[in-house]
């Protein structure tokens, strides 16, 4: 039995290729979902020698079926954002400890302890619903913070606006995450000169405010805040862990999470780095659901591993997943 222990000890891109083989065949045998996708495709363990021999499964997938490779309970069951009558993707977790133990190592490898920080969360459109792993990262980050200031923001700009004054004349580490509408309402409500804080956007426009380019909303938000760059973090309903930008969109994964990227006609194809095509992530963290899994985003990835969001597809740009009637 694969235990997160030996997922998060990971410390070399050897180490992460054999974990990664060894997830695979887990999940092949106790993933039914994944071993049916598997099965059409003729692809078994005998066949896989590498990573880019794995196959994705398309994320579609936790929207029509509980991808599950655990037979423990569900303790918590994340739900994606949608409209009203769209069908939302659901990602069963039977072990809470692996997602806290994913983004408290994670956050504590790019930008250390959370207890240095004032922990702001402008996170409205997450906050009106239930089931966002985006409000669980954030609640337990501002608890561990142990800051009295730390705390969630709705529609209060004003008193978010007085907070982050006040934090700043005191010279206080903060760290503001936030969903992109929310944090254009407040710079638009006023501009900041802000030393001592991070601003780090989680993406998230969903009809709220015109659709902006990644350099176009980065601008807008430095220019805000007064700040030299915009902090971005990349996840999603359907993962387990994040990537983190320290700014101009470029993002770098924790040693358990790679990404590469698959040819946007043919989707079974690994294409070369630097080459644009579509996401495919593995999330080791992933253990008790399926790790490897073939987003909707177009990108890129750079020879150091890291990578850049150019996009998305359209539906009608979805080609290769005709397995969905699984």
């Amino acid at each position: 039995m694969i235990q997160p222990s030996d997922i998060f000890n990971i410390n070399s891109e050897q180490a992460f290729q054999k974990q990664a083989l060894e997830v695979f065949k887990y999940q092949f045998e106790n993933n039914t979902v994944y071993r049916s996708f598997c099965d059409l495709l003729y692809k078994n363990p005998s066949d896989i020698y590498q990573i880019e021999d794995i196959p994705f499964l398309p994320i579609q997938f936790f929207k029509s079926h509980k991808v599950l490779s655990s037979t423990a309970a569900v303790q918590k069951t994340f739900t994606s954002s949608g409209t009203t009558g769209q069908t939302t993707s659901k990602h069963f977790v039977t072990d809470l400890s692996v997602y806290e133990d994913s983004f408290q190592i994670a956050f504590d490898s790019f930008y250390g302890k959370v207890e240095n920080y004032v922990v702001l969360a402008l996170l409205p459109s997450y906050l009106e619903r239930d089931g966002s792993s985006l409000i669980y990262m954030a609640d337990t980050l501002i608890k561990q913070s142990k800051q009295p200031e730390s705390g969630f923001y709705l529609n209060n700009l004003e008193a978010l606006k007085n907070m982050l004054l006040t934090l700043e004349s005191d010279n206080r580490k903060v760290l503001l995450i936030g969903v992109s509408f929310a944090l254009l309402d407040l710079v638009a409500l006023h501009q900041f000169k802000l030393k001592n804080t991070i601003i780090m956007e989680t993406g998230g426009m969903k009809g709220r405010r015109k659709e902006l380019i990644r350099k176009e909303l980065h601008d807008l938000l430095k220019d805000g805040f007064g700040v030299d760059k915009i902090h971005s973090e990349y996840g999603m309903t359907e993962l387990l862990s994040q990537a983190y930008s320290k700014g101009h969109g470029i993002f770098n994964c924790p040693p358990w999470m790679h990404v590469l990227t698959r040819d946007t006609e043919d989707a079974l194809t690994i294409q070369e780095l630097g080459k644009t095509g579509g996401l495919n992530i593995i999330d080791l963290a992933n253990i008790n659901s399926c790790s490897f899994i073939a987003t909707q985003d177009l990108g890129k990835i750079h020879n150091d591993g890291s990578f850049e969001i150019i996009g998305r597809f359209d539906n009608s740009d979805i080609r290769g997943c005709n397995l969905m009637a699984l």
